[in-house]
């Protein structure tokens, strides 16, 4: 099965009209993406954007053999004329099936959001799966035979791909095509790598694909350390690369302080913000986490892991320092990058950089600076991705 991609943009494409953020400055030339069209073996296309029939053809393709037009979402701009000999362009109600007259069955699969998404069989079998912007399947249930090619919002709806994946629908060689791609990612490098860390990529507008050819899925590594100032996007760039995983434990090392509002309000802005489906475990005693098999690790942070293992070995104080805290600690660095070592699972973690300021005025202050300095050194050895977070821009480090 034949699919080209008359356009990988946002229904108001990219970039925007009269909208003055940066993404949409820059996005021209070869980052300019039109409203997201396919064309199914010349035979099938879902949705009708302005311009299909000169994109189809600078695509090396035209609409001449085409049989059915399908939409999947309102359409809210000019209203788009259909180019001649198309045949009038409508939606299938929900759990209906089409079978076309060159062979391809279609059936409308049920949203969440207002929208309908279709499910495209080949005569030879192939099966895709197109979604529309901010659309996820809705009921999905599990143990679903995987498709060979899902195409879909992935930065607007990490949340509908994890789900995919939990049911069986993405495997490990469905081909993710990530599409309506708006502004709120830049364009080029940074795109492309949030969409590896979802185990998906995309393409530029008249691409043509094969539904079922052998493409390489992104490697998605199995240790990142993320590391940054106070407040730099850490946290969010962490979570961002587990997103669209259906099943994740977070790890918080920071537990509860009683009477803290201020901690409380933190706290709860994180929780807020992941997904409802990942579990939270409050604990500093991460090597057996490590060890286990079991879905992927979120650990935020490994600066409150330090101040709790500071804590237990009396680091604080200078004279048990030099007596047995010294020894006592590094015993505990050492216990945990062996488990970050030999760990099965999944496993991102969040640390802080307090090294690049103010030098800490008492001794426990530089003490702390330094020992955590040796830390991240250490846990980034026994990681394949090191990400620096400044401003909110995520820089690879090691990649």
């Amino acid at each position: 099965m034949e699919l080209t991609l008359l356009g990988t943009g946002a229904p108001a494409g990219l970039p925007r009209p009269d909208c003055p953020c940066a993404v949409c400055a820059i996005a021209r030339g070869a980052r300019a993406r039109a409203a997201t069209a396919l064309l199914v073996d010349g035979a099938l296309l879902l949705d009708l954007t302005p311009g299909a029939a000169l994109a189809a053809a600078r695509a090396g393709h035209s609409l001449v053999g085409v049989r059915q037009v399908l939409l999947t979402h309102p359409h809210d701009g000019p209203a788009v004329d259909l180019p001649a000999g198309l045949p009038t362009a409508g939606r299938v109600p929900d759990g209906r099936e089409l079978t076309l007259i060159s062979g391809h069955r279609v059936r409308a699969v049920p949203m969440d959001h207002p929208g309908t998404g279709y499910e495209v069989t080949s005569p030879e079998g192939e099966r895709l799966l197109y979604l529309p912007p901010s659309g996820g399947p809705a009921g999905l249930a599990e143990g679903l035979a995987a498709y060979e090619m899902v195409v879909a919002d992935v930065i607007g709806r990490p949340d509908a791909i994890a789900r995919l994946r939990a049911s069986g629908a993405i495997g490990a060689t469905t081909d993710v095509i990530a599409v309506h791609i708006d502004h709120d990612v830049p364009g080029g490098p940074e795109l492309d790598r949030r969409l590896a860390a979802a185990g998906a990529r995309t393409v530029p507008d008249g691409t043509t694909l094969i539904v079922g050819e052998y493409h390489a899925v992104p490697d998605l590594p199995r240790r990142t350390l993320v590391t940054g100032g106070a407040r730099s996007g850490k946290s969010v760039e962490a979570e961002r690369r587990l997103e669209t995983f259906p099943d994740v434990v977070y790890v918080a090392t920071g537990g509860t302080r009683e009477g803290d509002t201020e901690w409380a309000s933190r706290v709860a802005q994180h929780r807020d913000r992941r997904p409802g489906a990942w579990r939270t475990a409050e604990t500093c005693d991460l090597a057996p986490l490590l060890r286990e098999e079991g879905p992927p690790l979120l650990i935020d942070c490994l600066s409150l892991w330090l101040t709790d293992a500071m804590d237990r070995v009396g680091a604080w104080d200078d004279e048990t320092w030099r007596e047995s805290g010294e020894r006592a600690l590094r015993e505990r660095v050492t216990e945990l990058v062996a488990a970050v070592r030999e760990t099965p699972r999944t496993v991102v973690a969040v640390t802080n950089e307090v090294g690049s300021g103010v030098v800490p005025a008492t001794p426990a202050g530089r003490r702390f600076r330094d020992e955590l300095g040796r830390l991240n050194a250490a846990f980034a050895a026994e990681c394949e991705h090191l990400l620096l977070v400044v401003a909110g821009q995520a820089l690879v480090l090691r990649s």
